[in-house]
């Protein structure tokens, strides 16, 4: 049996909610006053990480021993996927909580966060059926009218109907505008014939819901080319009559794709149309009445930045879990003796230097991944309740900043750092009967899924950098400048405040570069994007980690050693040492690269590579 959820606590998620972050706004919201408080954390997480144990970790070796099946026209999925939807759903741990009405009790979130990172740990093929459902519903319950979220939003929340996101095509993947799906007026000015190829769609079929809505791109007849043409459509696998009642709707599954990881997730190519009676609402205005212009990928967009948080996310979620085993397994694997001491018995192998390196280096990135991480989910609850117009635009300002540093940083650092957890047990770690060669395959999706993270750099770069003329991304620089002046004398991270002092000078010379780049040599730009996205998240994440050691280290000091937490924030400490003196440097390192301007990779034939 391959999987095993090995996630003991849930500390850190009480450090950030009730310790380190300023969340009693948050819990002071009129949704959230009546049922929650910063108290209330491990009353939430901790049946959660009981259940993650119990009843989700079991599903994951289901994913692998009967992975989906597509016979038939039909897909199959692991037997006991759809009860644990079912189950999620009516407990509320699903759809409902993106429910946005004024008396609905949904969770903040950041804390909603929390249970999703712990469920998708324990299963992370199972966790895309929930999302992909939430964020459908979502996009219904901003732009559908009224009638639309009476038909669709009741048995989407309940989770008796799933929902997707579909926009790749066979001719057509991060370059969404040149699609070919089409959509045709009908005698209803909001219902349209559709007709179409869509592949590899997360979700895009299963055997457990009574029908599956579907938020389908394609181009009305008469609209623009481009990305501006594109229209947004709800699209369900079954017709939903007026009564209620559900008829066909032209609507088949095709394939399934066979996957390097993640086999209990269905990942299906769709056929809209083939016999002229598929059927979509639109959302939003009809192009044809808007200059050419569909709403579309403005409305898909709303689904997809929140889509690329939990992207980033479902990567630190495999890489929490992987340390966690490796963890394990190093305190109960005995071989070798310390060098310090060689005449001494065998020891278990976490004593080793190389395997605390290690596992500081997992523990280092997690807790800087998700310190980040959670400061945006955070903006996300200030964004949407906040009564303050400037607070909520803040928040708005940055996620939009973060978000492509949120997607890309997890879902690139997973591939390796989960390479590291698999080194850390030998030959067993390449062993399918060993949970972390699982996580391995899992994971590697993350960096593709939802724009893959050269397109992410290319939004940072490209969009973020120059958003409302630069002023969103100077104030988020010099945010962390004002940090670093603030506590520079502090004696305790003299080093470690140097270092990200160092490297804020060095990312400011690197984004002038880069700019420079606009006019003198525009293909050294996406040439650089990824490692200057890396190099951004790297500066983030350590200013971010080292706030949370100041606060560590003034508490391991009032506790003193013999309490029980003291090991806890003695751990915050290290991990953010770690990581401003091992990760951080990585910044100045890129900066001299992007400054050099070497173009040897661009600068020769094709050919080349032929040989």
């Amino acid at each position: 049996m391959a999987a095993n959820f090995a996630v003991n606590n849930i500390r850190d998620f009480e450090f950030i909610i009730q310790e380190w972050l300023p969340t009693e706004g948050v819990f002071n919201y009129p949704q959230f006053a009546d049922y929650y408080s910063r108290d209330d954390i491990k009353s939430v997480l901790g049946p959660i990480l009981k259940m993650c144990k119990e009843v989700i970790e079991p599903t994951n070796d289901d994913g692998e021993n009967d992975p989906v099946k597509f016979a038939d026209g039909k897909v199959t999925t692991p037997a006991s996927f759809g009860p644990l939807f079912h189950q999620l759903q009516s407990e509320g741990w699903g759809t409902s909580n993106i429910d946005n009405s004024p008396d609905a009790m949904v969770l903040p979130e950041m804390l909603y966060a929390a249970v999703w990172e712990l469920i998708c740990a324990a299963n992370p093929a199972f966790m895309p059926y929930i999302l992909l459902t939430s964020g459908a519903a979502d996009l219904i319950q901003s732009f559908g009218d009224d009638k639309l979220k009476a038909m669709f939003l009741p048995k989407m929340m309940d989770g008796t109907w799933s929902g997707t996101m579909c926009l790749t095509e066979p001719s057509a993947g991060s370059d969404v505008g040149d699609i070919l799906s089409k959509a045709y007026p009908t005698d209803d000015p909001r219902i349209f014939k559709i007709k179409g190829n869509k592949i590899f769609i997360t979700g895009g079929d299963n055997d457990f819901t009574e029908n599956i809505i579907h938020l389908y791109l394609a181009r009305i007849e008469g609209a623009r080319p481009g990305t501006s043409g594109i229209s947004l459509f709800v699209v369900p696998k079954y017709w939903v009559n007026e009564d209620g009642s559900l008829s066909g709707n032209d609507f088949q599954t095709t394939g399934a794709e066979h996957k390097m990881g993640l086999h209990g997730s269905v990942t299906a190519s769709l056929s809209a149309g083939e016999n002229d009676g598929c059927r979509g609402w639109l959302l939003g205005k009809d192009p044809r009445e808007n200059e050419g212009k569909g709403e579309g990928m403005a409305q898909m967009f709303q689904m997809m930045n929140l889509a690329r948080m939990e992207t980033g996310h479902m990567a630190l979620s495999c890489i929490i879990n992987s340390f966690a085993n490796a963890r394990d397994n190093a305190k109960e694997r005995i071989q070798g003796r310390l060098m310090t001491d060689p005449k001494s018995g065998r020891v278990a192998i976490i004593n080793h230097e190389d395997i605390k390196r290690t596992l500081m280096m997992g523990k280092a990135h997690i807790e800087a991944m998700r310190a980040m991480m959670y400061r945006v989910y955070l903006a996300f609850d200030q964004r949407h309740r906040d009564p303050d117009p400037a607070v909520r635009q803040a928040a708005s300002d940055l996620i939009e900043m973060t978000t492509p540093l949120c997607k890309a940083y997890p879902s690139d650092e997973a591939w390796w750092l989960i390479g590291e957890a698999i080194q850390t047990y030998g030959g067993y770690g390449y062993c399918s009967e060993y949970p972390v060669a699982q996580l391995a395959c899992d994971c590697k999706i993350y960096s593709i899924w939802e724009g893959t993270n050269f397109i992410q750099s290319l939004d940072l770069v490209g969009r973020k950098m120059s958003m409302k003329g630069g002023s969103v991304f100077a104030g988020w620089v010099q945010e962390m400048v004002d940090f670093c002046a603030a506590h520079k004398d502090n004696e305790t991270f003299a080093v470690d405040f140097a270092q990200l002092d160092k490297a804020l000078k060095a990312y400011k010379e690197m984004v002038n570069a880069l700019q420079g780049y606009y006019k003198s040599n525009i293909s050294l730009v996406p040439l650089y994007s990824r490692r200057v996205l890396t190099a951004s998240a790297q500066l983030y994440c350590g200013r971010l980690i080292l706030d949370q050691a100041l606060l560590a280290d003034r508490k391991a000091k009032e506790v003193g050693a013999e309490h029980y937490d003291y090991n806890f924030y003695l751990g915050k400490v290290a991990a953010a040492q770690y990581y401003l003196r091992n990760v951080v440097p990585n910044v100045w390192n890129v900066a001299d690269i992007v400054i050099g301007a070497d173009a040897s990779a661009i600068n020769v034939p094709i050919d080349v590579f032929e040989y």
